[in-house]
């Protein structure tokens, strides 16, 4: 589940795999592929060394090494608007350009757009600032601020040649099948153990390039902890984390030769949440439209009844189906 280091201790960790227990009752039979994901990312080379091309790189470096220019060990105090030292493409693998790893491709095309946490229509540069108060766990930039105005171009480039609002194939970090059981953290800790900790290690804190102070940030992440993202993020959501784990975790995996079981990301998924980590402030006001809340939320309140574990954890097919009789009332009394 590294981030930095393609083939670090990959041969350990495929080794792992194989020692994990088989699957129990309630696991998906087969991993549903994801859709093909036809596309590759603009080339930044052929960008001309200008005004334009010059923003572009700079917010390219910006998500590739936040950590460096707005982390909390950045030169210039004024500039450290991340609360941890991890970088935008942590999450966004290759800086935003690989299919299923959460990519940046066309994503401006898709903005501005409806956001069902904050109830409201939103911008680009309030998705940004999104990330930025969650996954980084800090402050929002200002929106005139020279870093705002690189990583939106830097989008913008990643957005060429894509039609306004169309669907991309490779977006997100793909869905396979879901549990019809619980997600099993305990069982997640002997995936941990075997798949995952030879990167991140046994305590979750990862791997930093260089010392604390440094402002060189992680070669591989934490997974959880004072540096890690807060619980907030959507990573912080067993579906995204379940997901991206099986179409990239260890790294060098790709979509198309996933290494880790379904059931297995699902349980080390839960176990990785179960973990420590900073709690962002006034949670509650997230998903106004409770019906719209994420099945995994993993924080209430809710409109449907069902507990916080099992939000947490699953099976979510009953919550659905308890989501979607309360849309049809909803619906029928208007």
């Amino acid at each position: 589940m590294s981030k930095s280091r393609p083939w670090l201790n990959l041969a350990a960790a495929l080794a792992g795999v194989a020692l994990i227990a088989p699957a129990t009752a309630g696991e998906p039979a087969g991993a549903e592929a994801p859709a093909s994901a036809g596309w590759a990312a603009p080339d930044l080379n052929k960008l001309p060394d200008d005004a334009w091309g010059g923003e572009v790189r700079r917010g390219r470096e910006l998500i590739a090494r936040t950590y460096a220019h707005l982390g909390p060990e950045a030169a210039d105090p004024a500039r450290r608007y991340a609360g941890n030292n991890l970088a935008c493409q942590n999450c966004h693998l290759g800086a935003g350009t690989q299919p299923f790893g959460d990519p940046l491709v066309g994503s401006f095309a898709n903005y501005p757009n409806y956001r069902v946490r904050s109830g409201a229509v939103g911008t680009i540069e309030e998705r940004i600032n999104g990330c930025m108060v969650r996954s980084l766990n800090g402050r929002a930039l200002p929106l005139d601020s020279p870093e705002m105005v690189a990583m939106v171009a830097y989008l913008k480039f990643l957005a060429t040649g894509r039609p306004m609002g169309e669907p991309l194939p490779g977006q997100g970090a793909g869905r396979m099948p879901e549990l019809t059981r619980p997600a099993d953290p305990e069982r997640g800790r002997a995936v941990y153990a075997a798949t995952c900790a030879a990167c991140h290690g046994a305590d979750g804190q990862g791997q930093r390039n260089g010392a604390a102070g440094d402002a060189k940030g992680y070669a591989v992440p934490p997974l959880w902890g004072a540096d890690s993202f807060n619980d907030g993020a959507g990573m912080d959501r067993l579906t995204d984390a379940a997901n991206f784990i099986r179409n990239n975790m260890p790294l060098g995996t790709t979509w198309q030769h996933p290494m880790v079981a379904p059931g297995d990301a699902w349980d080390v998924a839960a176990f990785m949440q179960s973990q420590p980590r900073p709690h962002m402030a006034g949670l509650e006001r997230d998903f106004p439209d409770r019906l719209e809340k994420p099945l995994d939320a993993p924080y209430g309140p809710y409109a449907d009844g069902f507990s916080e574990e099992q939000h947490r954890l699953g099976p979510f097919a009953p919550i659905r189906a308890e989501i979607e009789k309360l849309q049809r009332e909803r619906a029928a009394a208007r």
